[in-house]
């Protein structure tokens, strides 16, 4: 796998006041305008590692994420920048950072508006009962509408394991029961089919590639590990478990979708 192109914020532009990492609309050295995740921000380096892989393992499986990048952030874009708070995170998230492509005049998926194929509404659902992403649900979907195509964005929720890292292997073989709130769970009928697909796409091979692309300064000591190898070779295992016991959390979607019907 490719790496993530690497850009540099040379604009400020504005903040984006939604969850608790405010992240922000910046423009780079390409001429490109990004949404910045702060490495800063109260989540910490965590939530965009969750971010990177979670992300790059739905544009693997095919579905509709923005690009991501890695952004350098000069610690002096703070000058410019009258609010104190947003001046104290850009200093604290000096050096690289993660920012997707910004969709300008995308608006928040509606499902009273738009109503996604079974096909595409099982795909993410199976995918964020693959990467336990909490945050797909109808109080906060995490989906945007641009150009009349349905696009993921905010992966920062997923991998929740990974904040804390023991019963990791219990974690990598649970149901997740948490998807009965899914926002698209009424529309996915064809979760069982997208199972099959899924199975032969997202070979262990690829996850590993993308779980290489974790940058070593986001992977924090941890009391856990001997070192930080080896908390790269926790996320493949789990990916690689959780890959392999897909039927357990497939048929907790399938149930769950049941009951919505």
């Amino acid at each position: 796998m490719s790496s993530p192109r690497t850009v540099t914020a040379s604009r400020y532009v504005t903040p984006l006041r939604e969850g608790g990492s405010l992240p922000a609309i910046v423009e780079a050295d390409d001429d490109g305008l990004y949404v910045l995740k702060f490495r800063g921000a109260g989540q910490g380096p965590k939530a965009l590692i969750a971010e990177l892989v979670a992300g790059e393992v739905g544009r693997l499986a095919g579905l509709p994420v923005p690009e991501i990048v890695f952004i350098e952030l000069p610690s002096d874009l703070a000058r410019t920048e009258p609010d104190a708070e947003i001046q104290s995170l850009i200093g604290a998230s000096a050096g690289l950072n993660l920012a997707l492509d910004y969709l300008p005049g995308s608006v928040t998926f509606d499902p009273l508006v738009f109503q996604p194929d079974a096909r595409l509404a099982s795909a993410i659902v199976w995918f964020d009962a693959f990467v336990c992403n909490v945050d797909r649900t109808a109080r906060n979907v995490n989906m945007l509408m641009w150009h009349r195509r349905l696009w993921l964005i905010d992966h920062g929720a997923a991998l929740y394991f990974h904040h804390a890292w023991t019963n990791r292997d219990q974690h990598a073989r649970s149901p997740f029961p948490l998807i009965k709130d899914h926002v698209l769970l009424k529309f996915a009928s064809m979760i069982e089919e997208v199972d099959a697909e899924f199975a032969a796409r997202l070979s262990v091979e690829k996850i590993a590639a993308i779980v290489e692309l974790i940058p070593e300064e986001w992977l924090a000591e941890d009391p856990g590990f001997t070192d930080k190898s080896q908390q790269r070779e926790a996320y493949l295992n789990y990916f690689t478990t959780r890959l392999a016991s897909s039927k357990v959390f497939v048929q907790e979607a399938i149930h769950a979708h049941a009951a919505h019907v």
